[in-house]
């Protein structure tokens, strides 16, 4: 089982609204949503860390199937923990690999064959997520990219190595002062850990999920939701292309709910209003 917080709904009766899931990148850590948990007061959530990150640093999983099962299990602890209904609508919103494993969760490891009690998925939001590669090509040519990225991260200092991440293009809309800070935040992390977590969800080992996403429809008749930030001009391509509902967020590069917290929050709620699972609400 996997660190999580548990922050309950403000609401007195939220027994029928969706418990929201977050789900955060590479080198972050559950607590990177608490800047846009505020704008969800009326929401059970619970925030976790993956393996290799946060107070989960000791945990290793050896695949995707293997980190979903402990974010089932997590959720499930919740549910248990929190006295909520075994039966509560619940929603995933991950960011970047958080979105992939929500992806990945949703069309490959629900409904395998697994000892764990069922959940009731209701909807997905998919920040910044990558579907899968399409060719063996790219697959190669990404293990040995993250190959190499997985040997630093083990071997050198790790302020040096996020220097150098956090110049990759998906971040150009990061300025100096930016990219100085997550690199303090993230100097955290142990660096042998993030290495094994890396290879582990490397996108070369990830299916193509875009297929089986396009055809998702929940029992509210709810499909996934994508967002992306317009100044990121890979991923808003991707979500353009992908033939799903997507919204793109002004002022925003990759990191969505890190730059534009409130407008990213407005999305959600939007979201969470057409489940019909809850009356209309506005940021205030």
């Amino acid at each position: 089982m996997l660190n999580s917080q548990f922050t309950a709904s403000l609401q007195a009766h939220a027994e029928d609204k969706p418990l929201l899931v977050f789900l955060h990148g590479f080198l972050g850590a559950g607590d990177d949503f608490h800047t846009v948990s505020k704008y969800l007061p009326n929401y059970n959530k619970l925030f976790i860390d993956l393996p290799g990150h946060g107070q989960s640093q000791s945990i290793q999983s050896t695949s995707f199937s293997d980190v979903c099962r402990l974010i089932h299990s997590t959720i499930l602890k919740c549910i248990e923990t929190q006295s909520l209904s075994a039966t509560v609508p619940i929603c995933l919103v991950g960011y970047s690999l958080g979105a992939r494993l929500s992806m990945y969760f949703l069309c490959e490891y629900e409904g395998a064959d697994n000892q764990l009690l069922p959940l009731t998925m209701a909807g997905v939001v998919i920040e910044g997520g990558n579907f899968g590669l399409c060719s063996e090509h790219a697959r190669q040519d990404r293990f040995a990219n993250d190959l190499a990225w997985a040997y630093r991260f083990k071997n050198d200092d790790i302020a040096e190595v996020l220097g150098d991440w956090y110049q990759q293009p998906v971040f150009s809309s990061l300025n100096h002062e930016q990219r100085q800070d997550l690199i303090a935040k993230r100097s955290v992390n142990l660096g042998d850990k993030l290495s094994h977590m890396l290879m582990t969800t490397s996108l070369a080992h990830q299916p193509n999920l875009l297929p089986k996403i396009q055809q998702l429809r929940f029992s509210n008749g709810n499909r996934p939701l994508y967002i992306v930030g317009e100044r990121d001009t890979k991923f808003t391509a991707l979500a353009q292309d992908s033939n799903l509902d997507f919204k793109v967020i002004a002022g925003a590069g990759h990191n969505v709910h890190k730059e534009q917290p409130k407008a990213f929050a407005s999305v959600l709620l939007s979201y969470l209003e057409q489940m019909g699972l809850n009356p209309k609400e506005k940021l205030e």
